[in-house]
């Protein structure tokens, strides 16, 4: 089955549970590089993605850490928003 992200205005989504866990951080940097400024990365995990993201807090810069969010939404389904700055 291919991954894919889908776009949403100005939010794409990508469900990373199907994605081996060693490819996923990889899938989900390229993904949100791909954003436009102030557009943000939804992301659906079996985990809370609190390593994901203290990892992008400190290696992107575009990232809006501020504005991150991860809501709970069963055991297994974690859905977590990563916004990208606007440009300034």
């Amino acid at each position: 089955m291919p991954f894919r992200a889908e776009q949403q205005s100005a939010m794409t989504e990508l469900d990373v549970r199907e994605i081996p866990p060693n490819e996923r951080h990889e899938r989900i940097h390229d993904t949100f590089a791909e954003l436009a400024a102030g557009e943000t990365l939804t992301i659906i995990n079996d985990h809370e993605p609190k390593p994901l993201y203290y990892e992008m807090a400190a290696e992107i810069n575009a990232f809006d850490e501020d504005g991150y969010t991860v809501e709970r939404e069963d055991s297994s389904k974690y859905v977590a928003e990563f916004p990208k700055l606007d440009a300034e």
